[in-house]
């Protein structure tokens, strides 16, 4: 079953993060799949609600494009660096693709091999030089092993083509020699008395049993095949592993997290006819190409608290949009088929969803009455807004009851949580909401904080800063900040130890920044702030 991913606003408050939560409950208990999700951080109100009633934050979602991943490509179809040349083509064959990825034994990405480049190895009868495993020389030749003992085979390989005394005299044979002979003894004894690398016996030939023990005693290795001369020489050259043809140059590669339109403007400036596929580690999963993307995996999403492009999620113009539920003023959002759409002029929309819960006879929980009851709260300002309804009251009343709270404190309390940093430490307030990250093998720590006591925070600046300097010193970071955000101003002011000072300026373009500065629309950490800094520091 498909996923609906249900997401509010994208600076999202109480009543949008807790409706997408209750929402989501209701359609999982209607027998769908949904998701609920915030398109940016969630503030100290609604922590204090999740927290309140037990409740995990929603996913973040950073857009609802069609990725990489979304898409039917070809995956685990990869070659490992010692696989046969071989191996290669079979794959290829096998999948109806001209290219397969070559990689490591961590699945990092070495290049790419073409049927192309195997038909112009084989037109190069360059058949002299092997580089191949035991193994793959087995396979490749259907050969028995009788001795082995070298893993790896590398060397030059020779025909025994002309009659006994002449190879014996005239061709030089040494430790790296691979030779391929039929039931030829004289020229089997010459090559295990001088020790060569590797003899192959065609047309399930025999070898006698002094000779089989000077081999031995000098390591030859020794593979019986029951192909003939002929065909073990046609053949032999693609057991070589494919590091040998590969192609390292050239190679564009896309990610799973990558955009599919942006993916099509590369392939149509490139025309590359395939393209491997690299997880957000750089491991390759597989291979795509132009002809794998359609539009047919759009995600399915529904829209809570907001019904307009600009305060949606990026892509939504190319997701399903499934339904709506707000309470807001009808934006400008146009759909290909028709959707469920239900506004109404209350204070909430964890109203409407109050009233879809009942309609369905779907039973509220305790921890779902008291997000609901939440939502409802915050939008209301505890039923005192002017926009607060009867619906409204109506809800509060029936939910405050199976939440067991008395709604009119613990909205206060929620209200108050949101903002206040009374009674906390330096160490607690730094620490309230910290996150730390490794960028480019640099450790940097980043604190957040939502209130609307701005004053309070900088008449102690220095001490803050002292505080950020010796945690950046102790702990080994390269640097700290803490980041101080005022909902009601839109943006953030920032104090950092003394090394971030740099860093900060080149990452949001200001000269000589101050401590205290502030980040006009910067409110996300996770949006806003850590990928500037990683951008700058990688």
């Amino acid at each position: 079953m498909e996923k609906i991913y249900i997401f509010g606003h994208r600076n999202p408050d109480t009543d949008s993060v807790t409706s997408a939560i209750t929402l989501a409950h209701l359609k999982n208990r209607l027998g769908f799949n949904a998701v609920p999700a915030v398109l940016s951080s969630i503030n100290m109100e609604s922590k204090y609600a999740l927290q309140y009633f037990n409740t995990p934050e929603p996913i973040f979602l950073n857009d609802v494009n069609i990725k990489i991943k979304d898409l039917s490509y070809t995956k685990n179809y990869t070659v490992k660096e010692d696989d046969s040349i071989y191996e290669a083509y079979f794959r290829m064959n096998r999948a109806g693709i001209s290219k397969i990825p070559v990689v490591d034994k961590e699945k990092n990405l070495l290049g790419i091999l073409s049927m192309k480049d195997i038909a112009k190895d084989q037109f190069a009868f360059n058949y002299s030089f092997v580089e191949a495993t035991y193994d793959n020389i087995c396979e490749v030749i259907k050969g028995k092993s009788l001795l082995r003992f070298n893993d790896k085979i590398e060397g030059n390989l020779l025909v025994a083509a002309y009659k006994s005394t002449t190879f014996i005299e005239e061709i030089n044979l040494d430790k790296d020699s691979i030779l391929i002979v039929g039931n030829r003894h004289s020229i089997i004894e010459h090559a295990v008395n001088l020790g060569i690398k590797l003899i192959v016996i065609t047309g399930n030939g025999e070898i006698k049993e002094e000779h089989l023990a000077i081999a031995k005693e000098n390591k030859v290795n020794v593979i019986v095949t029951p192909y003939s001369t002929l065909e073990t020489t046609k053949v032999f050259n693609l057991a070589n592993s494919v590091t040998t043809i590969l192609n390292t140059e050239k190679v564009l590669c896309v990610n799973t997290n990558d955009d599919i339109n942006e993916f099509i403007k590369i392939a149509n400036k490139t025309r590359y006819s395939y393209y491997p596929v690299l997880n957000k580690k750089e491991k390759c999963l597989g291979i795509i190409r132009l002809s794998d993307v359609s539009f047919s995996h759009k995600k399915d999403v529904i829209l809570v608290d907001h019904n307009s492009y600009e305060q949606s999620a990026i892509g939504l113009r190319d997701a399903n949009i499934l339904e709506i539920i707000d309470h807001h003023n009808i934006g400008a959002i146009g759909t290909n088929m028709p959707i469920s759409f239900r506004n109404m002029p209350v204070g909430s929309t964890n109203t409407i969803i109050y009233n879809m819960y009942k309609e369905s006879r779907v039973a509220i929980t305790k921890n779902i009455a008291g997000l609901m009851l939440s939502g409802i709260l915050s939008d209301t300002l505890i039923l005192t807004s002017p926009t607060t309804t009867k619906y409204d009251r109506e809800a509060v009343k029936y939910l405050s009851k199976i939440a067991k709270v008395n709604y009119e404190k613990y909205g206060y309390d929620m209200i108050k949580a949101g903002s206040s940093l009374k009674g906390m430490t330096k160490e607690q307030i730094l620490y309230k909401d910290y996150k730390n990250y490794t960028i480019n093998n640099n450790k940097i720590g980043l604190g957040q904080i939502i209130t609307l006591d701005i004053k309070e925070i900088m008449k102690e600046q220095e001490e803050y800063i002292a505080l950020l300097n010796t945690v950046a010193e102790s702990n080994n970071y390269f640097f700290v900040c803490l980041f101080i955000t005022n909902i009601l101003e839109n943006g953030t002011y920032i104090l950092f130890s003394d090394r971030a000072k740099e860093v900060l300026e080149s990452a949001f373009g200001i000269q000589d920044i101050e401590q205290g500065h502030f980040l006009k629309g910067i409110v996300s950490r996770k949006q806003q702030i850590l990928p500037v800094l990683m951008n700058e520091m990688e």
